[in-house]
């Protein structure tokens, strides 16, 4: 299939494929009552029509700052039909990054729940609260559709903030080609059916969104869940018989850290996708123990949304491919490039570049960053990796995190992979710090799981197996234990942007 094969596909379209696999079927199934596919698409019409009327600027934006509530997917799926643009909002941002994020993009109209009201400040957008104002809307515009809106598929559908290696915000513009590409991408990649129910437990501003068209329009249905503690999650799963959970690793490691988990089979589950960050081995073998061979994965980051590779439960199950995240989708070109521009041959480690219509458009109002990251036509995304013989993408952190250590260039992600190997390793994060001798000295620090012993046990097994390109500097680690109550992420400062 060609990368551009849906490019005159709207993303709002892909709802409507659903309604043509059978209006009485359920679209929400939860929480409240169940939704039928024709019910959703006259709530989110009437809803686009209400929207039109408080603005009605083709291509205005939309601020949405709430929790997962259906209210919250209908605003978002109104907010595309009315022709506008879509800003997530992170409710549990701060009032310094929710303004900046609103100062930045200027919404028209801000969605915002109880959770998130009281998190920004006022603006002269037209507040719209998810109870009561968006069922008002609804029931004034009812029976009424949208006014049309001639939209190109190089003009924005989603600006979506990243962090990346800077630790600052970017207002990133996802285009509706773009848009229309992840859709396209992970509907094809993962095969999703009218039988499918996605459990939307991370927050609908980040990656759990870009399942939300490809279930649609396959026909499935949506459950929100509002706060993902481990025994709801678990418990949602088993009352609507999920098949699809999309879930950063985090998200994972509490499900396996909650002893109930385990008192459980998950017989319905086929899709349990990991991304937004790497996985460690050891804990994607204990995944596939408690919820069988359905852990899998999706590559990308909000400047290429979700599906720049992935890889199937099957596949995974395959030592071989523990610490890949697998090969590339239809709707992107992947290469290995050198800083001199050059692609690279399979196995060398260089920068992960990316082409197609899944690249966002570039960055807000920022021309200089956009032509610094897209560099004829190919994205680079700040990661390194290599692709295998195979096909297979296997990275080894961020541009900017390789220690020069003594003249060794250290990849933190190798170092971490070597660690986490060892039985005493909960988590782990490897990160340079200046050193008079090295330049840059290689530390570490580890959470080792409850009981275990000391550092004196974690170190031999770098020198062992370690990659060369550690052997020399891996003497000057520091490993630290943080007490029960501090919690170290096993991967910041962040070693890969999806």
């Amino acid at each position: 299939m060609s990368l551009n094969a849906g490019a005159r596909l709207r993303p709002i379209d892909y709802l409507y494929r659903g309604l043509a696999h059978g209006p009485d079927g359920i679209a929400i199934a939860g929480p409240g009552v169940p939704v039928t596919y024709r019910e959703l698409v006259a709530v989110v019409e009437a809803l686009a029509a209400g929207l039109q009327s408080l603005d009605a600027t083709p291509g205005g934006r939309v601020g949405i700052c709430a929790r997962n509530t259906p209210e919250h997917l209908i605003a978002l799926l109104a907010t595309y039909a009315a022709g506008k643009v879509w800003v997530p909002l992170n409710s549990r941002n701060g009032r310094t990054e929710l303004d900046a994020m609103i100062g930045l993009t200027k919404p028209t109209i801000l969605v915002a729940d109880e959770s998130c009201v009281d998190r920004f400040s006022p603006t002269m957008a037209r507040l719209v609260m998810t109870k009561p104002d968006v069922a008002s809307l609804v029931d004034d515009f009812r029976g009424r559709t949208p006014a049309p809106v001639e939209r190109g598929p190089d003009d924005a559908q989603i600006i979506k903030f990243s962090g990346g290696s800077t630790g600052r915000p970017k207002a990133v513009v996802q285009s509706l080609r773009c848009v229309e590409a992840q859709a396209r991408g992970l509907l094809e990649f993962f095969e999703f059916n009218s039988t499918d129910a996605n459990l939307i437990a991370a927050p609908l501003t980040h990656g759990t969104s870009c399942f939300v068209l490809p279930i649609l329009a396959a026909g499935g249905r949506h459950v929100l869940l509002e706060d993902p503690k481990p025994r709801a999650v678990v418990e949602r799963i088993h009352e609507h018989a999920i098949s699809t959970l999309y879930a950063p690793p985090t998200l994972i490691y509490s499900l396996l850290d909650e002893p109930t988990t385990r008192e459980h089979s998950f017989p319905s589950l086929r899709h349990l996708i990991y991304s937004a960050a790497p996985m460690s081995p050891a804990r994607i073998r204990e995944a596939q123990r408690v919820f069988g061979p359905v852990v899998e994965t999706a590559y990308g980051q909000v400047e290429a949304p979700q599906i720049i590779t992935a890889m199937r439960g099957e596949e995974l199950m395959r030592d071989e491919n523990l610490e890949s995240v697998g090969q590339r989708s239809s709707v992107v070109n992947v290469a290995i490039m050198a800083p001199d521009g050059a692609k690279l041959p399979p196995s060398e480690v260089g920068e992960i570049v990316v082409k197609g219509p899944l690249v966002m458009s570039g960055y807000l109002d920022n021309p200089e960053l956009t032509e610094q990251t897209i560099i004829d036509g190919w994205l680079h995304t700040g990661d390194l990796g290599y692709i295998d013989e195979r096909g297979y993408l296997f990275i080894r952190g961020r541009l900017r995190e390789v220690i020069n250590s003594g003249g060794f260039k250290v990849y933190p992600a190798d170092v971490e992979s070597t660690l986490a190997r060892h039985p005493a390793v909960a988590e782990c994060c490897v990160f340079g710090v200046e050193d008079a001798k090295w330049g840059e000295a290689v530390h570490a620090a580890v959470r080792l799981v409850p009981g275990a012993g000391v550092e004196a046990e974690v170190h031999p097994i770098d020198r062992e197996r370690g990659p060369e390109t550690t052997a020399d500097p891996v003497g000057h680690k520091d490993f630290v234990h943080p007490s029960p109550a501090l919690r170290v992420s096993p991967f910041k400062p962040p070693l890969v942007s999806r």
